[in-house]
């Protein structure tokens, strides 16, 4: 367990200094639009997305939003979504296209 929690600091410290600093949020946005509208909502143009799902406005809106926190949830399986293979700088693009959309 003690091990887990290095690997997930070192992961942070990671995301948050070089790739989270020079994330494109317009890369984020294509990979929304590809990879997640089928489920959420991703922009406010889309009509149709699962009702189970937060669209990610209301993601970028949460209290506890951070964009280093969802580029490490988007990189770690997790059963209620598709496992899309995101690399570490696609992950962090797609969080600053959602952290875009916080107002």
């Amino acid at each position: 367990m003690r091990a887990h929690v290095g690997q997930i600091s070192l992961l942070l410290a990671a995301l948050s200094s070089s790739a989270a600093l020079a994330a494109d949020a317009d890369h984020g946005a294509d990979l929304a639009r590809r990879w997640c509208a089928s489920c959420h909502l991703v922009t406010s143009g889309q009509t149709q997305a699962s009702a189970d799902v937060p669209s990610f406005a209301s993601i970028a809106r949460r209290p506890d939003f951070s964009p280093e926190r969802l580029a490490f949830f988007l990189l770690d399986p997790h059963p209620k979504m598709p496992n899309f293979p995101l690399s570490r700088i696609e992950a962090a693009d797609l969080a600053a296209y959602i952290g875009s959309l916080r107002q």
